[in-house]
C-alpha cells in the first residue's frame, strides 16, 4: 500500500508518515519499482499502535521504547502518564479559574487585566502583610472578584488580613452571602467560623439575614453564636433562645463540646466556651440592646426568669442570667429582680438590689 494509500485509510498526514519514519519508529517495507514507499499490513498495524499509544499522551520516544523494547514494563509509564495528567489538569483549572475571575471583573482594557492579576497574585501571597494590602486596595474602580475574596477570607488565618477580607468583601457585591454559605458547610471547624463571621459582616439585607437564622439550627455551636448575635445586632427576636443559651454557657445541643469536632484540648473547649468574641458578655450586650424595643424587652426578660427558675441556685450561671436580668427594662424584668434581691445565692441578691436602687433613683 502507497503512502497515500496508508494515510486515508490511517488518518496520519504523509507529512507525519515521513517523520515517524525519520525517528524509526516504522519503516515501510519495500519500496515500488518506481521508488514509493510501500508499506505492509503489518506496518499499518504498527502505525495503529503508535497512534493508540500517543492517545495516552505519551512522546515519540515513549512510544518507540514501548514498541521496541521487549523488557519494557508499561505500569510504572501508566502511572508517571496519570501523575502528569493530574498536575495538568491542576493546572488548566487553575489558569480557567484565574481566567473567570479575571472575566468576572469586567476589565474594560489591558490596564485593568494587568491590574487584576497583579492583586489576585497579592492575594495568593505568602506574606500576610501582601494580602492585607490586597484586601485594602480594594476600591469601586479597582476590585477583586467576589468568588477570589471569598476563598481567600476562608482560608485565611491572620485576623488582620482576615479583617481587611471581611471589609473588601462587604463592599464587593450580592454573590457574597451564597458563596460565604457553602463555607458553613465545611468540614473544618475554623472555616465554618469564618464564614459565619464574614456573613455577619455583610450588609444587613434579607438574603443575608435569611442565611444567618438558618445558622441558628447549625449543628456547630460557634457558628449558631455567631448568627445569633449578628442577628441581634440586627433587631431579629428569634436570636433571643440562643442569646439566652449563651449567656447560660450552653450549646443549645447535648454534647458540651458539640461544635470543637475538629479541635482538642484548650483549643476545642475555647471553641466550645464561644471564644473570638461570642461569649456570654456578647449575649448579654446583645440583649439589652434588643431590649430597646418594649415588646422584645418583655420577651427577653421572660426567657431569662424562665432559664433562671431552672438553674441551680449558687452556679455562675444564674449569676451571669441575673446580671443580663438586670441591662433589661420594664416591669417584668423589675419584677423578677426585686423576687431575687432575696435570693439565698448572695451575688444574685446583692446584684438584684443594686440594680433596683438604681432604677428607683431614676
Amino acid at each position: 500500500m502507497l503512502i497515500g494509500d496508508v494515510a486515508r485509510r490511517s488518518g496520519v498526514s504523509a507529512r507525519m508518515l515521513r517523520h515517524y519514519e525519520s525517528l524509526g519508529l516504522v519503516r515501510p517495507t519495500g519500496r515500488t519499482g518506481s521508488g514509493y514507499r510501500e508499506y505492509s499490513d503489518e506496518d499499518i498495524r504498527r502505525i495503529f499502535h503508535i497512534e493508540s499509544l500517543r492517545s495516552l499522551g505519551l512522546s515519540l520516544r515513549e512510544v518507540g521504547r514501548a514498541l521496541d523494547d521487549p523488557g519494557f514494563a508499561p505500569a510504572e509509564l501508566v502511572t508517571d502518564l496519570a501523575r502528569r495528567t493530574r498536575e495538568r489538569i491542576a493546572a488548566e483549572t487553575e489558569l480557567l479559574t484565574r481566567l473567570r475571575r479575571i472575566d468576572a471583573a469586567g476589565p474594560a482594557g489591558w490596564e485593568d487585566v494587568l491590574r487584576t492579576v497583579a492583586l489576585l497574585q497579592a492575594l495568593g501571597s505568602n506574606n500576610a502583610d501582601a494580602r492585607q494590602r490586597a484586601a485594602l486596595s480594594t476600591s469601586e474602580e479597582t476590585s477583586l472578584p467576589v468568588e477570589a475574596l471569598v476563598e481567600a477570607v476562608l482560608d485565611e488565618s491572620d485576623p488582620n488580613v482576615a479583617g481587611a477580607l471581611r471589609w473588601a468583601l462587604a463592599r464587593a457585591g450580592e454573590n457574597a452571602p451564597a458563596l460565604l454559605a457553602e463555607g458553613l458547610d465545611s468540614p473544618t471547624a475554623e472555616v465554618r467560623e469564618r464564614a459565619v463571621r464574614s456573613l455577619a459582616e455583610l450588609p444587613d439585607d434579607e438574603a443575608t439575614t435569611a442565611l444567618l437564622r438558618d445558622a441558628l439550627a447549625h449543628p456547630d455551636v460557634t457558628v449558631r453564636r455567631h448568627a445569633a448575635v449578628a442577628l441581634g445586632a440586627r433587631g431579629a427576636a428569634d436570636a433571643v433562645p440562643t442569646l439566652v443559651d449563651m449567656v447560660v454557657g450552653e450549646t443549645g445541643g447535648t454534647d458540651e463540646t458539640e461544635g470543637a469536632d475538629e479541635t482538642e484540648g484548650a483549643e476545642g473547649t475555647e471553641r466550645a466556651e464561644g471564644a473570638v468574641g461570642t461569649n456570654d458578655v456578647d449575649a448579654a450586650d446583645t440583649l439589652s440592646a434588643l431590649a430597646d424595643d418594649p415588646v422584645l424587652a418583655d420577651r427577653i426578660a421572660g426567657a431569662l426568669v424562665d432559664r433562671l427558675s431552672h438553674a441551680t441556685t449558687g452556679t455562675p450561671a444564674r449569676r451571669r442570667l441575673t446580671q443580663a436580668l438586670a441591662d433589661i427594662p420594664g416591669p417584668t424584668a423589675s419584677r423578677a429582680l426585686k423576687a431575687l434581691s432575696h435570693d439565698e445565692d448572695p451575688a444574685v441578691a446583692l446584684t438584684a438590689r443594686y440594680v433596683l436602687e438604681l432604677r428607683a433613683g431614676r
